[in-house]
């Protein structure tokens, strides 16, 4: 009696194909010899190889379907493949494991080229602003001799005569599963089917060489340290002339001498007499939009800021700045001569221990005054 090859795979008579294929591949991860050594699980295995084997190919379901014995049509010897017949599925088990089958056919001299990375450096104006920099990039490009084909002018590549253009090679070696044919990339052209007799001698046959070009980067507002802008198809050309990668150009900041930047906010110190504190003063602060004026109000305390809203570095995404922070340090003088030391008594006892820092009574605002003039030296 016949095997009902449909029934060794489980699947109906009007399976597709892709339906056969899927059913064949769970059955071979079941009950492949590496993973079920049991012998009535090899003979298993052997009736859903030849059930594959026949289902899968057209010519010889079509005889199978129509009752002929499709292994002796097409000159087959032995179930499934093992034994004397060989085994004729073995890239199609290497895909029930591994998920897909391998590649088959020669590769490509063609493959795209590296993406490449250079830092620059800009300085906190460039980056609060946005700017353009031309940056010197060395990277492969092109062979301009071969035009990227790797062969001398005059010259081609040839069909590889140990593979005959296939990229690989075949051997046939036996195990317990029969005749196993394996194939592995040609020694003789490394894969790529086709050897260049010649080659480029300004490339050595790379299809590439390397060149030092200047390119104009364009910084936009906002960026900042460790920020990196992408220019597609500005890196390594490929081997073969292969298409380029891309270009990263990482931003390094500098650092400033007045300002220190915490996200798009800018940090920095005044520092003040304690008579300015205490009488309030104007400071002018150069800043990144030119000289700005800090109103450091009556009493101010050291360790307060002052907001500068909108004087800080473009948002990278969005409009408006952040802001500039102006943090005040209050000097006490260390050192007095005879007539501050004098001044500095008086306003004591016309204050006392109760009156509240930053509040002037009668009398002191003059007192004050006279203090400010002395430690000014008028």
């Amino acid at each position: 009696m016949a095997t009902d090859y449909y029934a060794v795979l489980g699947v109906r008579r009007d399976a597709s194909q892709d339906e056969i294929k899927k059913a064949f591949r769970r059955l071979a991860r079941e009950l492949h010899p590496d993973v079920n050594p049991d012998p009535k699980t090899q003979e298993r295995f052997k009736e859903i190889n030849a059930a594959y084997e026949v289902l899968s190919d057209p010519q010889k379901k079509q005889v199978y379907d129509l009752g002929g014995d499709p292994l002796s049509s097409n000159g087959g010897g032995g179930a499934g493949g093992f034994g004397a017949g060989g085994f004729g599925n073995f890239s199609d088990i290497m895909d029930a494991f591994f998920g897909t089958a391998s590649q088959r056919g020669p590769r490509s001299r063609t493959r795209r080229g590296q993406d490449a990375m250079i830092r620059l450096e800009v300085e906190l104006s460039e980056a609060a602003f946005g700017t353009t920099k031309d940056i010197q990039v060395d990277t492969a490009v092109v062979c301009s001799t071969c035009n990227g084909e790797g062969a001398a002018p005059g010259t081609s590549a040839q069909t590889c005569d140990m593979c005959r253009g296939r990229g690989e090679v075949s051997q046939v070696t036996r195990s317990f599963l029969g005749q196993v044919m394996t194939s592995r990339p040609c020694p003789q052209c490394q894969g790529f089917g086709t050897v260049v007799p010649t080659p480029c001698p300004e490339c050595a046959g790379d299809g590439r060489v390397r060149s030092r070009r200047t390119l104009t980067v364009k910084i936009p507002a906002g960026v900042d340290d460790g920020t990196k802008i992408q220019l597609a198809g500005e890196g390594e050309v490929g081997p073969g002339g292969g298409p380029a990668g891309d270009l990263f150009v990482e931003i390094r900041e500098l650092p400033h001498s007045v300002f220190q930047r915490r996200g798009d906010d800018l940090h920095c110190t005044v520092t003040i007499p304690m008579t300015a504190a205490a009488l309030g003063t104007k400071c002018p602060l150069e800043t990144l939009d030119g000289v700005e004026e800090v109103d450091v109000r009556p009493g101010t305390q050291s360790g307060q800021s002052v907001p500068l809203h909108g004087r800080g570095v473009t948002h990278l995404r969005g409009g408006g700045r952040g802001d500039l922070i102006v943090h005040v340090e209050v000097t006490t003088p260390t050192k007095l001569d005879a007539e501050q030391e004098r001044l500095l008594r008086e306003l004591a006892k016309l204050r006392g221990e109760e009156r509240p820092t930053g509040q002037f009574q009668p009398g002191q605002q003059g007192l004050f005054s006279r203090l400010k003039d002395a430690f000014n030296g008028r």
